[in-house]
């Protein structure tokens, strides 16, 4: 026992050795790979200080590249945004005046005349008074006039409006003749009478116009109404050409109004003018970003490139002093700014990336995605190249392909959490900008987490390249608007970071191209399935499954009820469908090598295991499928995730019926050895395999029941898979006996669909199709037969029963 002990004891040892040296090693390689901004690190910065006083070596006119990109930043983000005026608002303004002028026209229309007499007979303010006044005053007025004059006792009591009426009606009388009088007494009364019809007409005006056309619009001679509305046009014209800037306050609107119209409208029309314009009048300026962005672009190229001069014997930095932007960059050109490697940056360096990898693994110990050594080698060989691209381009990172193919590969957990550390740690370790990084890191992120199966978009993964084609464009625009709002918060112009938004969307899609057009590479490469490739595995057209249909018809059947069990049991159980529909297709493949020994091939001819007569020979034909299927699977390069079906579907279940007959013919002096029965295995080692190791079991016994209820076919399954249970065929699957149970259930339902209720047709229906049946079969022989063709046997058995 104690040696046992201290075995397990070196061994656990061993194995912690191992790897924390390979821990060591990954941290090394990250450390190097994405540190690569320490190898190379000035002494002598900027804002550090001067230990000795530099002379230059030798004159020198030297650009400040960062001083001169920082002046043209702060150029193009002073550029005040150009504008140009919206002939759609041009046009909805002067549609609504027309409107205005077109109603008043109508108030006009219904008032009549105005003045409705020469104003040498009555003045303006009289005929006012006249078409107003009350109809008492008025009849007093008619009375005082037809009697010549008026008592003065009646006019004591006139108001001042209605004696000056009264004279100027007794003046007119005085010179003219009585049917002028007369006359002119009815044209008081019409216009008193369209008066009230006017106010109506007033008071109606659309929602928004009564307090443009008040009663002292009705006050308005009509020279002065048709001069206003002409006056009105041009001065709106004026207005909209000169231009109204969104924002612009009511006041400042106002006053430019007022002064346009001051200078050219009638004054009694100028308030009416005022309130009309100022009503209808709004913002007819847009930016023009086109020319914001030519604007910005070419005051940007007008900043001169700073350059710093000196010459040679000349004091760059005294000692002790600051040294500043300009000084280094002195030092820098002349190769005096002392760098070298920031160990201690590095080593700073290094523990964070040791903190990146224990999250990693946290996240990867979580989500459980069994990840072999060699996705580990793959996983760092993504991360590593993001350094090497932002090496190269110093803008580009590469995260929307690495994002993209990690969460195919390994799902949305691993993907998402590599994109964040990669986010945190790049900007650390190498020169990228931030301005650069997070529309690209935006981009990986929805590319890792939408291309797994997060639960979040209640959405599968992506089953065809066409998909992650759809899924790039869409990465691509939120890397351009990412871009678009971190540039426009640096900026404050958002037209000038629409060029950069364009080419980082467009650098995004390219991403996604270079990573769905390496993506097959690296799935044969290191051996990985995704659900892209596992429904290409699944494609009935491959050349695979064509021999199987074709060479092993009955199997090929067998195979497909066989995926339809599994497959339902797995979605209802959340595991992986695609990889159980793969896998179950390939799981018999083995009996190409000899598809007449199983029965589901022979189709009524002779059994082979009848001639052979020996239970042992018989039971290693059939345990050699899986040998042959492995076999076949490699030469067929398929994954091992689907190699893995071939053996574990069988595990190490006994080929019971040899091993009985073995038991009742046994030869004398011979024992029987239960293993010479059962398969190599080994036994599922995950839940897919093992739910298709019982759906395999319990097809053909499903496919023989007859008119059995769901109770009888669910007692009867319930029966196998309680023997696999107690045959351990299951301990290493993961599966329970709670979801034995579910799966079950699952199984009769399926059953239940296929093994649904027909009508039955009346007999002489039956007797014609038996007939049509014959002829049809007759002429496929005398077709085969004829050598004009073939029809495969499986193939008439299933179209013409009736021959059978």
């Amino acid at each position: 026992m104690k040696q046992i002990a201290s075995k397990q004891g070196r061994s656990h040892l061993k194995k912690r050795l191992r790897q924390s040296g390979m821990l060591v090693v990954v941290v090394l390689l990250l450390t190097s790979g994405l540190g690569y901004r320490f190898y190379h690190q000035p002494k002598l910065d900027v804002d550090t200080v001067a230990p000795q006083t530099i002379v230059a070596p030798a004159s020198a006119s030297v650009e400040d590249v960062e001083t001169t990109e920082k002046k043209r930043l702060e150029a193009r983000s002073g550029v005040f945004p150009a504008v140009r005026v919206d002939p759609a608002a041009n046009q909805q303004i002067q549609q609504l005046l027309q409107q205005h002028l077109e109603w008043g026209n109508s108030i006009r229309e219904a008032l009549g005349a105005f003045p409705f007499v020469k104003t040498s007979v009555l003045s303006t303010p009289t005929q006012i008074y006249l078409r107003q006044a009350p109809e008492a005053e008025w009849r007093m007025l008619q009375q005082g006039v037809r009697s010549s004059t008026a008592s003065p006792a009646t006019r004591s009591r006139f108001s001042p409006d209605q004696q000056q009426a009264d004279d100027q009606l007794q003046a007119y009388r005085k010179a003219t003749s009585p049917p002028a009088l007369s006359q002119l007494l009815e044209t008081i009364a019409v216009a008193r009478r369209r008066y009230p019809v006017a106010l109506a007409t007033l008071a109606a005006q659309p929602s928004g116009g009564a307090l443009l056309y008040s009663t002292s619009f009705l006050n308005l001679a009509d020279a002065d109404w048709q001069a206003t509305q002409s006056e009105l046009k041009s001065t709106l014209d004026r207005l909209l050409t000169q231009g109204i800037y969104p924002g612009l306050s009511e006041t400042q609107l106002n006053q430019a109004i007022s002064l346009q119209v001051s200078a050219s409208m009638p004054v009694a029309a100028q308030p009416l003018a005022v309130q009309l314009l100022s009503t209808i009048l709004s913002p007819n300026l847009i930016k023009d970003s086109e020319q914001t962005k030519l604007m910005a672009e070419q005051a940007a190229q007008a900043i001169e490139p700073t350059l710093i001069s000196i010459q040679k014997g000349k004091i760059i930095i005294r000692a002790g002093e600051l040294i500043t932007q300009a000084d280094f960059v002195l030092l820098d050109h002349f190769n005096l700014s002392q760098r070298s490697i920031d160990w201690l940056g590095l080593l700073s360096f290094s523990g964070l990336v040791a903190v990146a990898i224990r999250v990693f693994k946290l996240i990867d110990r979580r989500t459980k995605p069994k990840l072999r050594q060699r996705d580990y080698v793959l996983i760092l060989l993504l991360s590593l190249s993001a350094s090497v691209v932002v090496a190269v381009s110093k803008t580009f990172t590469g995260l929307p392909a690495i994002g993209l193919l990690l969460g195919s590969f390994y799902g949305s957990a691993i993907g998402g959490t590599v994109m964040g550390l990669l986010t945190f740690l790049l900007p650390i370790g190498t020169e990228v900008s931030w301005r650069y990084l997070l529309p690209s890191a935006a981009g990986g992120l929805l590319g890792s987490l939408m291309a797994g199966q997060w639960r979040v978009f209640k959405r599968e993964s992506p089953r065809t390249r066409e998909d992650l084609a759809s899924l790039g464009v869409l990465m691509g625009l939120v890397q351009g608007v990412t871009y678009l709002m971190i540039n426009t918060a640096i900026v404050s112009l958002w037209y000038t970071a629409l060029s950069g938004a364009a080419l980082s969307a467009l650098s995004g899609i390219i991403w996604s191209i270079v990573a769905i057009g390496i993506s097959p590479y690296l799935e044969r490469l290191f051996d990985l399935v995704t659900p892209i490739r596992l429904a290409e595995l699944a494609n009935p057209n491959r050349p695979l499954l064509k021999r199987l249909a074709q060479e092993a018809p009955g199997t090929f059947q067998h195979t497909q009820f066989v995926s339809t069990l599994a497959e339902a049991a797995a979605r209802s159980l959340g595991g992986n469908v695609e990889l159980v529909r793969a896998g179950t297709l390939h799981h018999d493949i083995g009996k190409l090598h000899d598809p007449l020994a199983f029965i589901e091939n022979q189709m009524g001819s002779v059994n082979k295991h009848n001639a052979i007569d020996d239970p042992w020979k018989s039971a290693e034909i059939i345990k050699n499928h899986v040998r042959e299927g492995l076999v076949m699977a490699r030469q067929y390069r398929l994954p091992s995730a689907i190699q893995a079906f071939i053996p574990e579907h069988q595990g190490t279940i006994l080929i019971a019926y040899f091993y009985h007959q073995a038991q009742q013919h046994i030869p004398f002096g011979k024992v029987i050895q239960e293993a010479d029965f059962r398969y190599d295995g080994p036994i599922p080692q995950s839940r897919e395999t093992g739910i298709v190791m019982l759906a395999d079991a319990c097809e053909a016994a499903l496919r023989s029941l007859g008119e059995a209820t769901p109770a009888e076919a669910l007692v009867m399954v319930n029966k196998i898979l309680k023997a696999r249970w107690q045959d351990h065929q299951l301990v290493d699957s993961g599966l329970t006996r709670q979801e034995l149970s579910q799966i079950s259930h699952i199984f009769v339902q399926v059953w239940q669909q296929f093994h649904h209720q027909r009508i039955a047709y009346p007999k002489i229906i039956t007797l014609v199709a038996a007939k049509l049946s014959l002829i049809a079969l007759d002429l496929v022989e005398a077709r085969e037969s004829s050598g004009s063709g073939s029809t495969s046997v499986f193939w008439q058995m299933r179209l013409y029963p009736a021959k059978k």
